[in-house]
């Protein structure tokens, strides 16, 4: 999604499908712990109003003042409901990233540091 653009303009606007049809109204964004990047959108979707969790990732704000997001209306409202209003655990987040079959980048390896000979070592 564009960067530059605030998120909290984002709420109030209407939410479309990939392939235009209308899934809902933005209820709230969610931001990135490390970044304060916006990452998700909350959708209060029509169906017994219920907030949908959607990716803001490759989403984008349509000249008529309305978030297009890549993916399909079905696949949104059969996302998992975690509720608005609370913090995404780690584990929520993973969750929704294989709902939408999002890549989930492996957290980075411990560094592999040479500190010298143990003390087992020089017992032999």
């Amino acid at each position: 999604m564009q960067t530059d653009i605030d998120p909290r303009n984002l709420i109030g606007r209407k939410a479309f499908d990939r392939d235009g049809n209308r899934i809902g109204t933005v209820d709230e964004i969610y931001l990135d712990d490390a970044t304060g990047a916006p990452e998700w959108a909350a959708i209060r979707t029509g169906l017994f109003s219920r907030d949908a969790f959607v990716p803001l990732e490759s989403s984008e704000l349509v000249k008529d003042g309305t978030l297009r997001v890549p993916f399909d209306r079905a696949l949104i409202r059969d996302a998992p409901d975690f509720g608005v209003g609370r913090h995404l655990s780690p584990e929520q987040e993973l969750q929704l990233y294989r709902h939408y079959g999002l890549d989930v980048a492996p957290a980075p390896p411990f560094p592999d540091h040479d500190f010298g000979p143990t003390p087992e070592d020089s017992n032999t």
